[in-house]
C-alpha cells in the first residue's frame, strides 16, 4: 500500500530537481561572461593597414606577400570595420570578411554591395551584436561576441581552428560557452554548420580571390596570398 505514496514522493521530488536545473541553466545562460584582456593601441589599426598595402606591392612586384596580425591589430581592425549597434558605419561602407581582417581597399578588398546586398533579417541579426573581441592562442582563435537578445546583453564565446578551404573560409569549433553555459560539441558542430552552409552566410565567407589561405599560428592571425 506504500507503493503509490513512494511514486507521488519520487514525482514532487524529480519536478523540484528539473525546475531547479531550469533554473539554473536559465541563470547560467543569461550570465555575462567576461570579455578577454586585449591590449589597446590607438595605431594598431594603421599598422594592421600598412600591412595589408605591403603585401599588396610585394604580390604587384611578383614576390611572396603575407599578412600576420596579432590580437591589437586584429581587434583595432574590427572596430574600425565592423557595424555594430549604435555605432556607425566604417568609411567607404566597406565590409570585414568573417574572420575580421580583411584586407585593405585593393585589389583583395571584398566590394562594398556585400553589405547593401544582406536581407533584411541578416541586417537585423548584425545591428543586435553590441561587440566583438578576438583572442588568439597557439593555433586558436576566441571569439566572443556580446549581443541583444529582447533588451538583455547575452555573450556567446567561441573557440576553434580557423582554415581556407575551396575558396571560402572553414571554421572548426572546438569549445563554446552561451553565458555562462558550456555548449555540447554536438550542438556546436550543428550550429556552425547551418551558419556557413546558409546561402546568405556562405557568400560572405568568400575570400578574396588573391587569399590563398588563412590560419592562426602562434597567436596571430596569418594570411597567405597566392
Amino acid at each position: 500500500m506504500s507503493e503509490p505514496g513512494l511514486f507521488g514522493k519520487a514525482y514532487r521530488v524529480l519536478s523540484w530537481l528539473s525546475l531547479i536545473g531550469l533554473v539554473v541553466m536559465i541563470a547560467l545562460v543569461m550570465r555575462k561572461a567576461p570579455a578577454p584582456n586585449v591590449p589597446t593601441d590607438p595605431e594598431a589599426a594603421a599598422r594592421a593597414q600598412k600591412k595589408f598595402e605591403a603585401a599588396d606591392q610585394a604580390k604587384a612586384a611578383g614576390q611572396p606577400a603575407e599578412v600576420a596580425l596579432d590580437r591589437t591589430e586584429l581587434n583595432s581592425y574590427l572596430a574600425q570595420n565592423l557595424q555594430l549597434e549604435g555605432g556607425q558605419a566604417p568609411a567607404g561602407g566597406g565590409a570585414t570578411t568573417a574572420a575580421g581582417a580583411a584586407p585593405s581597399a585593393s585589389s583583395s578588398a571584398p566590394s562594398s554591395a556585400t553589405a547593401t546586398d544582406q536581407q533584411p533579417t541578416l541586417e537585423e541579426v548584425q545591428s543586435s551584436v553590441k561587440d566583438v573581441k578576438v583572442d588568439m592562442d597557439g593555433d586558436v582563435v576566441k571569439a566572443y561576441v556580446i549581443f541583444d537578445f529582447h533588451g538583455k546583453d547575452m555573450s556567446l564565446e567561441l573557440d576553434g581552428h580557423l582554415r581556407a578551404e575551396g575558396g571560402y573560409m572553414k571554421f572548426e569549433p572546438i569549445g563554446g560557452m552561451l553565458g555562462g553555459l558550456p555548449l555540447p560539441q554536438s550542438v556546436l558542430n550543428s550550429a556552425v554548420d547551418r551558419l556557413m552552409s546558409s546561402p546568405e552566410n556562405r557568400e560572405k565567407l568568400r575570400l578574396p580571390p588573391d587569399i590563398s589561405d588563412i590560419k592562426i599560428v602562434d597567436g596571430q592571425a596569418v594570411m597567405t596570398y597566392k
